[in-house]
C-alpha cells in the first residue's frame, strides 16, 4: 500500500513538473487601453484587401498594417 502512494505521489509531482514546464510560455501580454484613429487594416494574410480596423497593434494580428485616418500607418 505504501509503495502505491509513493507512485501515485511520483506521477502527481512528474505531471505538475511538465504542466509547469509547459506553461512557461504563457506569459500575459500587456495591452495598452488606448485606441487609434484607424481608418482600415491590411494584413499579409489577405493581401490588399481593406479589413475592420483594430484598435491598436495589440489587438490586431501579427503582420497587419493599421492605416489612420490622418494618412499615417502603423506596422503591428
Amino acid at each position: 500500500m505504501g509503495g502505491t502512494r509513493l507512485a501515485a505521489a511520483a506521477v502527481v509531482l512528474l505531471v505538475l513538473v511538465l504542466l509547469g514546464a509547459g506553461g512557461g510560455n504563457l506569459i500575459a501580454k500587456a495591452c495598452p487601453l488606448y485606441c487609434l484613429d484607424v481608418d482600415y487594416m491590411t494584413c499579409e494574410s489577405s493581401g490588399d484587401k481593406k479589413l475592420n480596423s483594430a484598435c491598436n497593434c495589440c489587438l490586431a494580428p501579427e503582420n497587419c498594417t493599421l492605416h489612420l485616418a490622418d494618412g499615417r500607418t502603423v506596422q503591428c
